[in-house]
């Protein structure tokens, strides 16, 4: 599946950021848990949203950690899947969390990738940031992925 290509298409429709947000959660049904709405997609960059809900809240009303690594790692990982070149395989490694501030409110994810070099074989660190509603930092990431390039023929 051209990640990329499926999202420029669908975003074109009504409803379309709905219908790709759950093309993904298809793939990868863990995801689906989360609720994440795509807002955003292109090679560099991917901001989703979360809803604030009791299915992603812990036992003192905040958004759970482990939602928003979650939201991180779906975020981080398919903005790699549509920043490496066709052929080319990824896939996290690890990850480095920072929980700021509780997270009461809907959540924005954004994996930033633009300065990444893309064509690398071996690991590159993915940087995610989530903010709350007022725009305020809550959680970062940094996420491990490890790159192999497509071979040779």
């Amino acid at each position: 599946m051209d990640t990329l290509k499926l999202y420029q298409r669908t975003t074109k429709l009504p409803g379309g950021h709905w219908a790709f947000s759950r093309a993904v959660s298809a793939v990868a049904p863990y995801f689906a848990s989360t609720g994440a709405h795509f807002e955003d997609l292109r090679p560099g960059y991917a901001r989703i949203r979360m809803r604030n809900r009791r299915a992603v809240r812990n036992h003192l009303g905040s958004v759970h950690a482990i939602a928003m690594c979650n939201m991180a790692e779906l975020a981080g990982g398919t903005m790699t899947d549509v920043s490496i070149a066709p052929g080319a395989r990824w896939i996290p490694v690890g990850m480095q969390v920072r929980y700021l501030k509780k997270a009461r409110t809907d959540l924005v994810a954004e994996a930033l990738g633009e300065s990444i070099d893309w064509s690398c074989d071996g690991e590159v660190s993915v940087p995610v940031e989530v903010r709350d509603s007022a725009g305020d930092l809550v959680f970062t990431a940094q996420i491990q992925m490890s790159l192999r390039q497509q071979a040779a023929a």
